[in-house]
């Protein structure tokens, strides 16, 4: 494809930045806008020399772009969004784009699943790259492996982190759905994303699409330990590897290990009853299952079980999943993207297992369209036990954006925040970063761990707390 100008509308969003700095690589013009840009992505635009404009005009559309990119956090009446497609400029959106730009022609392995998505896609990577098959990829953050958050390989496959929300305003469909997956990983199935799903139900549907959409010579590796994702793959017309903590037939298992400062340690199981040893560095009986998986993967794409096995050691991470920002004064700070409650309870759970013996501060912002709804209030009450202090922002009273009707009732960080200290632990909600800020520089002490989790910049607070406990 000769190089063009493509412009991308809301470009800082992690799979809209990623592909951006994608086709850049790959000799294309690129330029876009955006609001409230904020770090990893706008370091990582910033490197990759893309140019991106403060907020949304016509005017950004100067010099004419080729096409343009519409990230589907975009709305109908965003004005750049209508000069361009009313001014006859060829838009796409990001799947599409990404389909089109970059996966033409490729083995398309498809990473999806509520939770564990940008984990187990950067997993892959790290293993197929370790094992030489030099994929390209598309993954949903900064992982450590790649420097960034793509890799323009030589070989044949294209690994991509598959989000099941919609696509663009003028296209309502799950993303998952525009890659044309021939292997796919699906690591569990919740509800979520309230403002498009309706319930569980909804969710699942999408996800049986996916399913369907696998060819018969395709591959689907599936969580087992998931009755929803057991539920899902029930019809699927291509081979299913299972994988889980738990033991099934005919599947892939893990069991946890030792824990030390290099990593945690694992014993494989194949469903011929091969044990394998392995390693991650990283603690959590959710990063054990994505490491599973990924060498099932692995194995279905030709890798032998021991030597990918033995590749997952190479895996160094993902920014803001787990990531220690600092430890000023021996006090530990950690970036966590968790939100969802089993996200939350899981990653606390790993954290404490890193650990062990000393106090764990948990701060959560609620910021996503669902976490801001009353839905999983009583859910979050108990995805905090492994914490020893909780700090919970106030969530502001915002509108919400709902594409499945009214939103009646909202989520009280303050209720949160009361039904926690019922079940004895020290909890409190405070009214945002800056208060929170406050708190943790008053009250931390050497030897805490803080764990911040956001799925947003949560106004800078975990650069912000590590500059201020270094100053004290």
């Amino acid at each position: 494809m000769k190089p063009e100008h493509v412009h991308f509308i809301a470009i800082a969003g992690t799979g809209m930045g990623s592909l951006a700095g994608l086709l850049a690589a790959q000799g294309h013009k690129v330029t876009g806008s955006d609001t409230g840009v904020y770090p990893p992505m706008s370091d990582a635009l910033a490197s990759w020399g893309i140019p991106v404009a403060e907020g949304f005009s016509p005017a950004h559309l100067e010099p004419r772009p080729d096409r343009v990119v519409i990230g589907n956090v975009v709305r109908e009446d965003n004005p750049e969004a209508r000069a361009a497609i009313d001014g006859g400029i060829p838009y796409l959106s990001f799947p599409d784009a990404l389909r089109e730009y970059a996966m033409a022609g490729k083995h398309s392995v498809v990473v999806a699943g509520t939770h564990g998505k940008t984990t187990t896609t950067s997993l892959v990577a790290a293993v197929l790259i370790e094992c030489g098959l030099d994929p390209s990829v598309l993954v949903g953050g900064i992982a450590a492996n790649l420097g960034g958050s793509f890799h323009n390989g030589a070989g044949p496959h294209f690994v991509v982190e598959g989000d099941e929300y919609d696509t663009a305003f003028f296209d309502k469909t799950p993303k998952f759905l525009h890659y044309a997956a021939k292997t796919a990983i699906l690591t569990s199935v919740e509800f979520d994303h309230a403002d498009i799903y309706r319930d569980l139900d909804h969710v699942k549907s999408a996800f049986r699409d996916l399913v369907a959409c696998l060819p018969e010579d395709g591959t689907l590796v599936a969580n087992l330990d998931d009755a929803n994702v057991r539920e899902v793959v029930a019809g699927a017309r291509c081979a299913v590897v299972g994988y889980g903590r738990e033991a099934h037939a005919d599947a892939w298992r893990v069991e946890t290990g030792a824990i030390d400062a290099s990593g945690q340690r694992l014993g494989i199981t194949t469903p011929e009853g091969e044990a394998l040893a392995a390693k991650i560095r990283f603690p959590g009986g959710h990063n054990a299952a994505n490491a599973v998986a990924t060498v099932a993967c692995a194995v279905s794409l030709g890798i032998d079980a021991r030597q990918a096995a033995g590749a997952l050691e190479a895996w160094r991470g993902v920014k803001r999943r787990q990531e220690l920002r600092g430890g000023p004064r021996g006090i530990a700070v950690l970036d966590d993207f968790a939100h969802h409650p089993t996200a939350v309870r899981e990653t606390l759970a790993a954290v404490r297992a890193q650990y062990p013996g000393r106090r764990l501060v948990a701060v959560f912002e609620p910021r996503t369209n669902t976490s801001r709804r009353a839905i999983f209030q009583d859910d979050y009450a108990a995805a905090f036990d492994a914490a020893d202090r909780v700090l919970v922002s106030i969530v502001p009273d915002a509108p919400l954006y709902s594409a499945t009707g009214e939103v009646t009732e909202r989520f009280s960080a303050p209720q949160l925040a009361e039904a926690l200290r019922t079940r004895g632990q020290d909890a409190r909600a405070l009214d945002g970063a800056d208060a929170i800020l406050e708190a943790l520089l008053e009250e931390s002490e050497p030897g805490d761990v803080l764990l911040v989790m956001s799925n947003g910049s949560f106004d800078g607070l975990c650069a912000r707390l590590v500059e201020g406990l270094a100053r004290r």
